[in-house]
């Protein structure tokens, strides 16, 4: 048992329905009151594929992938009787036509209802999530970015509270659907050169503005960063959380300029890199540097503590 919890702490379980992937958080609240996590885990169900077009449809396979990793997460739960378990969906189930027969599709299967938060909602409650964070206790004013599947949030602290907040529709699998006609190829011209300016022109659109003071870091949260840390380690034969929580724009512009040239089978192979997310990586990889070079930071500090913690912390 965890020295800072009583077996009578109840604990939550969070499912974050997300565009590329299904994450389960099961945590509860120490004695001290921080959010302590007792189970983690990710499947990768990509439910986002056909979200670039313009009549944006949940497929029938994504669908059912969906589904199964939701089943798989809760069998996870429910050796822990949590004292409630929250569903989720976020850009994919929030664009989609049909994502009310999806989430009509949980409730029938599962009896679970899906809370779809809206872009405000997701933003928020990622930035609730990043307090959590023990490492980020002595910070006051910070931006964080959160680039998921479908969409990247984008906020501002000063003095710990939120200043900015926007959910912008600049997700990896969306973006890669948009701008690359063959994922299986390497990562080229027009698509090297569209994604970033379609970022610039997004963030800027969005009103959203790198106004904090000149102290201020970068938060990086979601996927993308965290695969970068554990290609980085893998590299030298470590672990993720072996590694500085630190990421720098150096890294990631050489990280761009190795995996960009390489078909999407030999990224496939690349240790630290998940195969089913080496189709979208690239995207994802361009994105984070254009956001880097917006904003002039240098470096990205890693957090894992996202939205699944802010709704932990909600519902604890």
């Amino acid at each position: 048992m965890n020295p800072v919890t009583t077996s009578s702490t109840p604990s939550v379980a969070i499912i974050d329905i997300g565009s590329n992937s299904i994450k389960i958080l099961i945590a509860t609240r120490s004695l001290d009151g921080r959010i302590v996590s007792l189970k983690h885990r990710t499947i990768d169900a990509r439910i986002s594929v056909g979200l670039a077009k313009s009549d944006p449809r949940l497929s029938e396979e994504g669908m059912s992938r969906g589904l199964a990793a939701i089943q798989s997460l809760l069998a996870d739960a429910a050796s822990f009787a949590p004292a409630r378990t929250v569903l989720v969906a976020t850009s994919a189930v929030r664009d989609a036509r049909n994502g009310a027969d999806f989430v009509s599709r949980v409730h029938s299967a599962t009896g679970q209802t899906i809370r779809i938060l809206s872009g405000h909602e997701e933003a928020n409650l990622i930035g609730r999530g990043l307090t959590c964070d023990p490492a980020l206790h002595a910070l006051r004013d910070f931006y964080v970015f959160d680039l998921g599947g479908g969409s990247l949030e984008c906020l501002a602290f000063r003095d710990r509270h939120i200043e900015q907040a926007v959910s912008l529709q600049l997700g990896c699998v969306r973006l890669t659907e948009k701008f690359i006609a063959d994922p299986a190829a390497p990562f080229a011209e027009p698509a090297a050169s569209a994604i970033p300016q379609h970022t610039r022109t997004t963030v800027a659109a969005a009103g959203f503005t790198f106004s904090l003071p000149a102290h201020a870091v970068a938060i990086g949260t979601g996927g993308t960063v965290t695969t970068v840390r554990a290609i980085l380690a893998a590299r030298v034969g470590t672990t993720l959380e072996q590694t500085e929580p630190r990421v720098t724009l150096a890294e990631l512009r050489a990280l761009l300029a190795s995996l960009g040239p390489l078909s999407l089978a030999e990224r496939q192979k690349i240790p630290g890199l998940p195969p089913a997310r080496a189709d979208v990586f690239p995207a994802a990889l361009a994105t984070v540097i254009t956001l880097a070079e917006l904003g002039g930071f240098d470096p990205f500090h890693h957090s894992l503590y996202n939205l699944r913690y802010g709704l932990a912390a909600e519902t604890l």
